[in-house]
């Protein structure tokens, strides 16, 4: 009856064009979170969190939000401040102002200029379907 079932990872709902009335959740600015946070559908973080998030589906950090932990989703579209690690089985955006220290592991990444980003890339599949890990310090 409990837990003889076992648990798994859902494919992402949709890509990751965005539009505001998808988010289903908001942690607006000025709040702060401490804690585990499991989501289905899009949410969408501008305040302080720390702890653990975990999701099969997309994940967007504003610019005012401050994060630190670990996050595994299915992709992360990155504003703020973010200090741990990510893992993501679709992608992940960081987009300017963004302050990334820790590690990324991801199939698809995309930087935009003006981003800083202290830590390490591991990219889990390229065309060839071999793993290939980058150190990178800016």
């Amino acid at each position: 009856m409990f837990g003889g079932k076992k648990r798994e990872i859902k494919e992402m709902k949709k890509p990751v064009a965005i539009d505001k009335a998808d988010i289903k959740a908001f942690l607006g600015p000025g709040s702060r979170f401490e804690g585990k946070l499991n989501f289905d559908e899009l949410v969408r973080l501008d305040g302080s969190f720390s702890g653990e998030i975990k999701s099969s589906d997309t994940l967007m950090v504003g610019e005012t939000a401050v994060i630190e932990g670990d996050i595994q989703v299915g992709a992360l579209i990155l504003s703020g401040q973010f200090k741990g690690k990510i893992v993501a089985s679709s992608r992940v955006e960081l987009r300017a102002p963004a302050k990334v220290e820790g590690a990324i592991e991801c199939p698809l990444l995309k930087i935009e200029e003006k981003v800083i980003f202290n830590g390490e890339i591991k990219m889990t599949t390229t065309a060839s379907g071999q793993a290939v890990e980058k150190k990178s310090t800016k």
